[in-house]
């Protein structure tokens, strides 16, 4: 008999918490969240497109969602291969499931809200992908969070986050230096579509996504029955409609939400949901301003280019991540929840690791937990089945890496949370 003690305290990692009873709303940190925003969303009307506002709109609501609901791919990946607890891994499955079924006819239209081209996340299969995948698998367990889980506890002001968040960034522009090398010089397979590569059609793919992901949920029970694994624990939340503003929400309409948001995205600027290519960009205009010849890059030629010459606030990818720091802030602070934590020799050492690891490894794979895993397997393409088998292999090795950090790993008798 599974007995259930109190979760783990990892203050480490911004999703698996034990001090999230919820206080009295921090109004002025909401409102000054708020006029931020404000400012934000003020500027690029005046210098923009609209679709750069909209961006900032649907990343307030992806960080707002993602705080809330401690919507996790690090810990759902960590409870699944630690403890066999899947709730979080079926999560995942519904909410590819909804995506894939907006994407399918957005995808088909092949137009976005203002006439632009639509176009999803399909990458080559290669070297590069198996590299950088198990890569992050291991920076996002080391790290404390992925790249969309780094984004929302530095909203949430986990301090030793903010060390994770510069060196993904880093990490992001030393793979961008080196990422000729592994798709030019590497084996590579062109990129495989389920829905346009195999004849099946967007409904046929559409069909297949959906068993796929039927049956990943029904492994997960078969694992959590077979180990007996925990259940998570639940995180304090208010009641009624004040739930709504103070979290938290269940993972299940979380993932209902963060699946209509990446479809708004996709029909907004024509492309799904990314987080890591901004990282690369900003940290390459940073190596430009201290002169390095960054426009020299493979990464930098053709089409990306333009983006290096241009406002950060030209790249809809920059918006979107502003947008969910700025909506995990005023969410955390809403909950009362919005403080500095303490950074230790060892996390300060993990998130270091972890940063570069995750960043240099999303650039080799074409993407994060977002672009290439969500995005990736939204849009039907192969790579982004083939990045999260390598991610969980990375977790599977990061369980015996964390302790040397003095970083927890969910034990059969913990609750998980």
């Amino acid at each position: 008999m599974t007995t259930l003690v109190q979760p783990v305290n990892d203050t480490k990692d911004p999703i698996v918490r034990d001090d999230l009873a919820l206080n009295a709303p921090q109004k002025p940190l909401i409102m000054g969240g708020g006029i931020v925003g404000l400012i934000v969303l003020a500027y690029l009307l005046a210098t923009q497109h609209i679709s750069q506002s909209l961006l900032l709109g649907i990343g307030l609501l992806l960080g707002y969602t993602l705080f809330h609901a401690r919507f996790g791919f690090t810990s759902a990946f960590r409870r699944m291969m630690a403890v066999g607890n899947g709730q979080a891994m079926r999560s995942h499955m519904l909410m590819l499931a909804v995506a894939v079924t907006l994407f399918a006819p957005i995808l088909a239209y092949g137009t976005t809200l203002f006439g632009g081209p639509v176009a999803g996340y399909v990458a080559p299969l290669g070297v590069s992908l198996v590299v950088g995948s198990f890569v992050f698998g291991i920076g996002m367990q080391l790290g404390g969070g992925c790249a969309s889980g780094t984004l929302y506890a530095v909203g949430g002001g986990r301090s030793v986050m903010f060390i994770t968040f510069i060196f993904f960034i880093v990490g992001a522009t030393i793979g961008a230096y080196h990422l000729p090398f592994w798709t030019e010089e590497m084996p590579a397979y062109a990129p495989f579509s389920l829905a346009t590569s195999t004849g099946l059609g967007y409904t046929g793919a559409w069909l297949v996504s959906l068993a796929i992901f039927g049956i990943i949920a029904w492994v997960t029970l078969v694992v959590e029955k077979k180990r007996n694994a925990p259940k998570m624990a639940p995180v304090p939340s208010d009641s009624g409609w004040k739930r709504i503003f103070r979290g938290s929400w269940p993972l299940f309409a979380a993932a209902i939400v963060l699946a209509l948001l990446n479809g708004l995205t996709l029909l907004t600027r024509g492309q799904p949901w990314g987080i890591t290519s901004a990282f690369t960009l900003w940290g390459s205009k940073i190596a430009s301003g201290f002169g390095m010849d960054v426009a020299s890059w493979g990464y930098w030629q053709g089409a990306n280019a333009a983006a290096l010459e241009a406002s950060i606030f030209a790249d809809s990818t920059t918006v979107l991540n502003i947008g969910i720091i700025i909506g995990a802030f005023i969410a955390s602070a809403a909950g009362g929840l919005f403080k500095f934590t303490k950074i230790t020799a060892g996390n300060f050492a993990a998130s270091v690791i972890g940063g570069l690891m995750m960043g240099y490894g999303a650039r080799l794979a074409f993407g994060c937990n977002i672009g290439a895993y969500f995005g990736g397997i939204a849009s039907f393409s192969l790579h982004g089945y083939i990045w999260g088998i390598l991610a969980m292999a990375g977790t599977f090795l990061a369980l015996y890496l964390r302790p040397l950090f003095g970083l927890s790993v969910p034990k059969s008798s913990d609750s998980v949370c």
